[in-house]
């Protein structure tokens, strides 16, 4: 006995606690913080050139382990495939659409030469639908899903 409480004071007080209150202790202690929902924005801005920002999605809990974001009113949405030859010169969003990539990767190109790579899970907020735009282009050697989603 004697030896078990030096193991248990040697061990520390994090595994004494795991073993008094159970496993679910542990998981709270070493959970993961849930990740946000990323959106990147593009829009016009008052110089007639397409501006970015990072914005996220906010989100309230749902049911036991989900959340969910406000509704967002649309009016259509379309699947996309595009190869490595798909390659836009200079050009406005042609509405005000998310989209969002379900496989492969693109990229956008802003004034300037900034660039923008966009893979799996990312969401895209297109507002540039005036002024000149940017330039879309697929990556190197990957074809790409995506899901364009019209905004009311």
């Amino acid at each position: 006995m004697k030896k078990v409480i030096c193991g248990v004071l040697m061990l520390g007080w994090i595994p004494t606690l795991a073993i008094v209150a159970g496993a679910k202790w542990t998981d709270t202690l070493f959970a993961q913080g849930r990740t946000p929902l990323k959106v990147t924005r593009i829009y016009t801005g008052p110089d007639g050139k397409t501006k970015v920002e990072e914005s996220t999605i906010p989100l309230k809990a749902r049911d036991s382990g989900s959340e969910t974001s406000a509704s967002i009113p649309v009016t259509s949405m379309q699947f996309r495939h595009t190869t490595p030859a798909y390659n836009l010169d200079w050009h406005p969003a042609p509405r005000r659409q998310m989209v969002v990539t379900l496989s492969g990767e693109s990229e956008i190109e802003l004034e300037g030469g900034r660039t923008m790579r966009f893979g799996p899970g990312h969401i895209l907020l297109a507002e540039d639908t005036t002024g000149q735009g940017h330039k879309s282009r697929a990556v190197p050697g990957t074809d790409r899903v995506a899901l364009d989603i019209v905004l009311a």
